[in-house]
């Protein structure tokens, strides 16, 4: 197989496989039904025009037939004027279109026979449209149930492609929110280490480990002020007892 045959039935495969997607199955069988009702009015319109063909032609016999009864009368009525040339000529017509009426009469059989057989194939076809009618609707309103149905069991599953779209951008959302809680968490361990500094708070690092010396140092002074405080009402009360 040349390399223009391999091209072209992959490019027909491709073609076959997108046009399967974009196909809408009740689309396609509306446009078939509409396209046997188009051939069932073309059949139609044949069975009127053969119609009308035959009315004319039986017009044209009923002409034909009183002009035989005319001359008829005419050759008589010579003979009995004693014109035997006249009569004569008379019967000549009258022989010749007897002679016309027979090959209307077999046209006139010819169009009945070709009408017959298109009312035939009319009932035919218009049996066969009514029969995929009925199938046309009945596996549309399948189709729209299934379809209906596949629909329902995507959201339900979170299969579709809605509901795919839906649950990534849940999934998007909860990994950023739990980025920015893991950042925040480490920018929280870095300020408390002292890696970083909080300028969004008073001084800086180095102020707040000196407010802190001073308020450990504030605090053992206080405790040596207790202390002393408690020591010297100890020695206040042995003094009171020796001197009762």
């Amino acid at each position: 197989m040349g390399l223009w045959a391999r091209f072209k039935m992959l490019f027909q495969a491709k073609a076959s496989k997108a046009l399967d997607r974009a196909e809408n199955p009740a689309d396609t069988l509306d446009y078939s039904y509409q396209r046997q009702l188009e051939m069932l009015q073309k059949v139609k319109r044949g069975v009127a025009e053969v119609v009308t063909a035959k009315k004319r032609l039986q017009m044209q016999t009923d002409k034909l037939e009183a002009s035989v009864v005319k001359l008829d009368g005419q050759a008589r009525q010579a003979m009995a004027a004693g014109r035997e040339d006249l009569a004569r000529t008379a019967l000549e017509r009258k022989i010749l279109i007897q002679g016309q009426l027979q090959d209307l009469d077999q046209q006139v059989a010819a169009l009945e026979a070709q009408q017959q057989s298109l009312v035939d194939q009319e009932r035919a076809m218009s049996a066969k449209v009514e029969a995929f009618r009925t199938q046309k609707e009945t596996v549309k309103a399948q189709y729209s149930a299934a379809e209906a149905q596949v629909k329902i069991g995507e959201a339900a599953t979170g299969i579709g492609e809605e509901m795919a779209d839906t649950g990534l951008a849940i999934q998007r959302a909860q990994d950023k929110t739990e980025q920015m809680q893991a950042r925040a968490a480490a920018v929280d361990e870095l300020v408390e280490s002292g890696t970083l500094e909080d300028y969004t708070g008073s001084g800086t690092q180095l102020d707040r480990e000196l407010a802190q010396v001073s308020a450990q140092n504030q605090v053992d002074a206080d405790l040596e002020r207790l202390k002393g405080e408690l020591a010297a009402g100890g020695k206040q009360k042995e003094l009171e007892k020796e001197t009762k």
